[in-house]
């Protein structure tokens, strides 16, 4: 695959096979790459209070996580577009486009992670969702079996909007494969969407035991993202009346965000009542544990392989979700349950059951594992590698992070303290994430925080320069100001 203009004068090691060091401390005694296994999530906050996921936990104490990693925002509804957009090309929000393909013309515009792996000698797997194109996806991965183009897995419906609920006369149920979604037919039968990808990346790893190059596999799950279903047993593991609602619960969000008709926020009526949310946490943490115990399989295929010892595996998920968090059920927005993430990186040479606090990127996966790989990292790539985090060579990769919805919100964080904008409804709001965690008081009401306002707005606008963002800066500026006015 040929590169437009743009890619032309990276240097041609970036794309070529490439002998690692011997001694390569990410890689089994005697080796001299390891494989990597990604295992990636749909719309999977990093924070699910009560959810089972005995799988996950393991693999947390095999390896370190990560647990303020975060995306960098989304330039439309479909956030998941530009979160994989920047996680297969390393770069920043604004440089693929609003439809995330990353392409011109017929050519891909920068090299791509499973693209510059195979280059340097992997055998390259991608299994489940991929939401960039037709063409990213032919450029990225040698084998694609089996691949679902697009965002979602639609279900079927007989009372309007799909599973709108609960609301009187609806009878969608979670567990009912004739409401289709994730419930495929494969082989005469019929299967969840995560048992039919973990069944394929389960072939793959039977496949790995064949010669020695080593392999990539990215296994991309749809679950938990809506419609939100899972097997009977898993649903009454999280009976509604005895979940813990979040703190943050609102029957609306108090100012509008442009969203509260979009499809995501129309799952469910207004106004959001406990009922409401205790309906569809059920339905979330149901798929969820589903959803772990298909991971586990695939981790078990990986044991039985004999590849495990030598294999970096990756969890994440490709933007997080409210149902029912400030009044909100969508992923379209900068609070943290929409843009924070889990993130696990275990296998050899990682320690185990340990975090790193840092502020990290999603997108930074690209440049780990090339460094992990021995691969010389494409000059294309912006997000730095987490491996000095891995190995304690460094105890922070960012003083700050910066995130940005379409043209609504703009967003900046430190450790301590998160600054949004969201100038079409004049809104300026500041937390303490240290003390106010879940984002419920705005600090900004005080002017006794206005110098840590001015702060984080200064650290936002020199982000926008950084990455490109085009929303003007004058009138954040000005929604800044008048905002101080109208204390």
């Amino acid at each position: 695959m040929k590169f437009v203009r743009i890619i032309l004068a990276v240097p041609a090691l970036f794309l070529l096979a490439h002998e690692c060091r011997a001694d390569n401390p990410f890689a089994a005694p005697g080796a001299k790459r390891p494989n990597i296994l990604m295992l990636f999530a749909d719309d999977l906050t990093f924070r699910t209070p009560g959810v089972k996921t005995p799988n996950l936990d393991r693999l947390a104490a095999r390896g370190v996580s990560f647990p303020r990693a975060s995306i960098q925002g989304g330039l439309s509804g479909a956030v998941c577009v530009t979160s994989r957009a920047t996680l297969m090309t390393g770069r920043y929000l604004w440089q693929c486009g609003k439809n995330g393909d990353c392409t011109r013309d017929g050519q891909t515009l920068y090299p791509l992670w499973g693209q510059v792996l195979g280059d340097a000698g992997y055998r390259t797997y991608a299994v489940g969702k991929w939401h960039n194109g037709a063409k990213t996806l032919q450029a990225s991965f040698q084998t694609t079996r089996p691949v679902v183009l697009g965002g979602m897995l639609e279900s079927t419906s007989t009372t309007g909007p799909a599973y709108h609920r609960p609301a009187p006369g609806n009878p969608w149920t979670a567990d009912d494969p004739k409401w289709n979604g994730h419930w495929k037919k494969s082989d005469g039968a019929i299967a969840h969407s995560s048992e039919l990808w973990a069944d394929a990346a389960v072939r793959d790893m039977a496949d790995t035991t064949k010669g020695d190059r080593p392999f990539f596999v990215y296994v991309a799950f749809h679950a938990p993202h809506d419609p939100r279903q899972a097997p009977r047993h898993y649903l009454d593991m999280y009976l509604p009346a005895s979940l813990t609602l979040p703190p943050n619960l609102l029957p609306r969000h108090p100012f509008d965000l442009g969203e509260f008709q979009s499809r995501d926020e129309i799952l469910a009526p207004y106004p959001r009542t406990e009922a409401v949310v205790r309906t569809h946490l059920q339905e979330y943490d149901a798929i969820i544990s589903h959803l772990d115990a298909q991971i586990g399989r695939v981790l078990d295929a990986l044991d039985r392989s004999g590849k495990a010892g030598n294999t970096i595996v990756v969890f994440s998920a490709d933007n997080g979700l409210a149902v029912g968090q400030h009044g909100l059920f969508g992923k379209q927005s900068l609070y943290d349950h929409s843009i924070r993430v889990p993130l696990i990186i275990a296998g050899p040479g990682v320690p185990k059951g340990e975090k790193r606090a840092a502020l990290t990127y999603l997108p930074s996966l690209f440049a780990t594992t090339c460094e992990m790989a021995g691969v010389p990292v494409p000059a294309t790539v912006q997000f730095p590698s987490l491996v000095p985090l891995l190995t304690g060579a460094k105890d922070r990769l960012h003083d700050d992070l910066y995130a940005a919805y379409i043209d609504r919100q703009r967003m900046a964080r430190i450790d301590r303290w998160k600054l949004i904008l969201t100038p079409a409804a004049g809104v300026v709001q500041l937390f303490d994430i240290e003390s106010d965690p879940w984002e419920m008081h705005n600090a900004a009401v005080d002017p006794i925080n206005d110098a840590v306002i001015d702060d984080l707005y200064a650290r936002l606008t020199r982000w926008m320069k950084i990455t490109g963002d085009p929303f003007p800066v004058t009138t954040l500026t000005a929604t800044l100001a008048a905002y101080r006015k109208s204390r």
